[in-house]
């Protein structure tokens, strides 16, 4: 868990920046341009995060729903929906699973499924996720074999609500391997708490530990995010549905530095600490927001979104 903090140091630094990458969506339509325009009037989705390297992500839509983001390394999330509400969530590809800002080499692949309790609010979240390696080359060959199954694993995760503010404040996460001809058992936990300032996401502090039989062990890593200095503009992250931005973070451990995204306003500084003792040291990385005249955030951290009309 360490090398989370690498890629927090590796972006801390870096201001906002400008990219030209293809002003037309996927069906030619024209998108919001990052020069200082007249802005997009009307209903929008999310169309591109980018950086001046590289795409991070690309949403694609069926009308108003949102139901794949193409992210790198030709990696695919599907999202099918039942009604309005998201049921599942398919990936297939690779992901930066230690948060050092490189993508791994293993192949994921995993299945979500959505499960809601009265009034439509979501309360659990059942996965099954398969990770594939290449196995080493075999003399006398010098290449790679194909990808192999490397491990399986099952995780349940459990969502919590405050009961006065209907905001999710906790996610219970229970996770076991998937191996085949042996009863299955969770034998890892990590517990997850949001506090919020007024709509907001201030803090998140996760843990993680052993699981035995339904006893949760003592944590042996806790890590505490937090998120300050919001501004009253809208984060592009309110056009993406709920179900998904939480299916991001849980993604990997990594990502909780990204749990601003269930915010509808953009926090300026934001810190990471390591909160296992002697001393906690936090790590901050800061930034400056540019916006469109409808008030959304168009650039941060590094990172340029680009909106689509509908």
């Amino acid at each position: 868990m360490k090398q989370l903090f690498y890629f927090i140091l590796l972006i801390a630094g870096l201001s906002s920046i400008h990219s030209c990458k293809n002003m037309l969506d996927e069906d030619g339509d024209p998108l919001l341009d990052l020069n200082d325009t007249g802005g997009l009037i009307g209903p929008r989705g999310l169309y591109r995060e980018i950086t001046d390297k590289d795409t991070i992500a690309e949403y694609h839509y069926s009308g108003l729903l949102m139901t794949r983001v193409l992210t790198p390394k030709k990696s695919v999330t599907d999202l099918s929906y039942s009604g309005d509400k998201v049921s599942q969530i398919t990936f297939n590809g690779f992901l930066d699973l230690d948060g050092d800002g490189t993508i791994d080499t293993d192949s994921i692949s995993y299945t979500q499924l959505f499960t809601y309790g009265p009034g439509g609010r979501l309360t659990t979240i059942s996965e099954n996720r398969s990770v594939f390696r290449r196995p080493p080359p075999v003399p006398p060959a010098t290449t790679p074999g194909p990808m192999a199954l490397l491990r399986k694993a099952k995780s349940l995760y459990t969502l919590g609500y405050d009961a006065s503010t209907a905001k999710m404040n906790s996610i219970l996460m229970q996770n076991g391997p998937d191996v085949a001809g042996t009863n299955f058992a969770f034998t890892d936990y990590s517990k997850t708490e949001y506090t919020y300032l007024g709509d907001n996401v201030s803090k998140v502090v996760r843990e993680y530990g052993p699981y035995n039989n339904g006893v949760f062990g003592r944590p042996i890593t806790r890590l505490g995010y937090d998120f300050y200095e919001y501004d009253t503009q809208i984060s592009p992250f309110t056009l993406l549905p709920t179900a998904y931005k939480i299916s991001r973070l849980l993604s990997t451990e990594a990502n909780d530095r990204e749990s601003h995204i269930l915010s509808p306003n953009n926090p300026k500084k934001a810190s990471v600490t390591d909160l296992v003792p002697p001393i906690p040291v936090p790590v901050i990385r800061t930034t400056n927001y540019n916006y469109d005249p409808q008030t959304y955030m168009r650039k941060g951290f590094g990172i340029n979104y680009i909106y689509k009309p509908f």
